[in-house]
């Protein structure tokens, strides 16, 4: 019978980086299921909008805190779920200490709090841990090729200690801890200018500017739709795996491949416009997910199309324009009802 994260109930669940992105979703999806949840953010880069809908659900406390810092929370959880880093290349090389601090300080933080707490923790690392990759696709005993001081090294170099601190965290302390590397993952709530493929590609595709695509568009990414990764990550919290397990899409698309898709569902007349290629971008990047189909019975039931199809969906329902462009630290004036900021520990 496959597993379901549904074998096992979450009571209280304390979720860093919960406004991002991936985060947003994850917190839904627990409060959907019956679980109180507290969802902690510094706002430096995720959206209070992202979480807006969740203020008057009865379950749900929203706190301003930065997770480099020692803080507390109101009562012990039985799950933390450690996202909190900035994790698109525009955020991370526009604040460059924010992802070595988050993934340093603010994981001994929250495992600390899982410790405390007798808490299942889960750390959220990514396939960006195997850098521009040698081995193809890329399976969880590859130790990978990383620039440990090129442009990326913040995000890539602060989630492999990440990775160490959690597994050296378990060796000492017991802590019952989890590790899952996600593959690139799409969807509502991501940000137009956050400078990752899809969101860029349908916003320019909506305002009808060329898109455009780095290098010779030959690289590949797997797409995976963000209702997808949710699961994935719930699957592994809930069953027991330590990992790393890599949560990802194995159905590789090139760059190229990817813009005229985003052109075709949104009917734009934009064309491709072809620029220089970042330094150390990947030149492919693909998940092996034997462990998770084996271990998890987990697989993205979602193709590329259909969640592309939802993606611009949304896009387009905000009129295209996807908000702010690099959201600063600053809480917007006035605050959300129900925003508190958390104290230190």
């Amino acid at each position: 019978m496959p597993f379901s994260s549904a074998d096992r109930r979450w009571k209280h669940a304390v979720v860093t980086g919960g406004a991002g992105f991936v985060g947003s979703h994850l917190c839904a999806t627990l409060l959907a299921s019956g679980a109180e949840v507290t969802c902690l953010d510094d706002f430096s880069t995720g959206l209070p909008e992202n979480v807006a809908g969740l203020l008057d659900h009865p379950g749900f406390t929203l706190c301003r805190t930065d997770v480099s810092r020692p803080f507390a929370v109101d009562r012990p959880p039985d799950l933390v779920l450690h996202l909190a880093s900035p994790a698109s290349p525009a955020d991370y090389l526009r604040l460059p200490l924010h992802p070595l601090d988050a993934g340093s300080l603010g994981t001994r933080h929250a495992l600390e709090l899982a410790r405390h707490s007798g808490a299942r923790f889960l750390l959220t690392s990514t396939s960006e841990v195997y850098g521009d990759p040698r081995e193809h696709p890329q399976s969880e005993g590859y130790w990978g090729n990383v620039n440990p001081v090129g442009p990326r090294s913040v995000y890539d170099e602060s989630k492999r200690f990440a990775e160490a601190l959690t597994t050296a965290h378990t060796a000492v302390h017991g802590t019952d801890t989890c590790i899952v590397r996600l593959f690139n993952t799409y969807g509502p709530r991501m940000r137009g200018h956050d400078g990752r493929a899809v969101p860029t590609f349908v916003r320019q595709a909506l305002d009808g500017v060329p898109l455009t695509v780095t290098g010779d568009g030959r690289q590949t990414r797997s797409l995976c739709y963000v209702d997808d990764t949710v699961a994935g990550i719930l699957a592994a919290a809930a069953h027991g795996l330590r990992g790393p397990v890599n949560l990802g899409n194995p159905e590789e698309i090139t760059m190229t491949d990817l813009a005229r898709r985003v052109v075709e569902l949104t009917g734009s007349a934009s064309v491709i416009r072809f620029v220089a290629r970042p330094v150390d971008d990947p030149a492919v990047r693909c998940p092996d997910i034997t462990l998770a189909r084996g271990k998890l019975q987990w697989e993205p039931r979602g193709g590329v199309t259909e969640g592309l199809r939802r993606t611009v969906s949304w896009f387009r329902a905000r009129t295209g324009r996807p908000g702010p462009s690099l959201p600063g630290a600053s809480f917007p004036e006035p605050p959300l009802p129900g925003l508190r900021d958390l104290p230190s520990s």
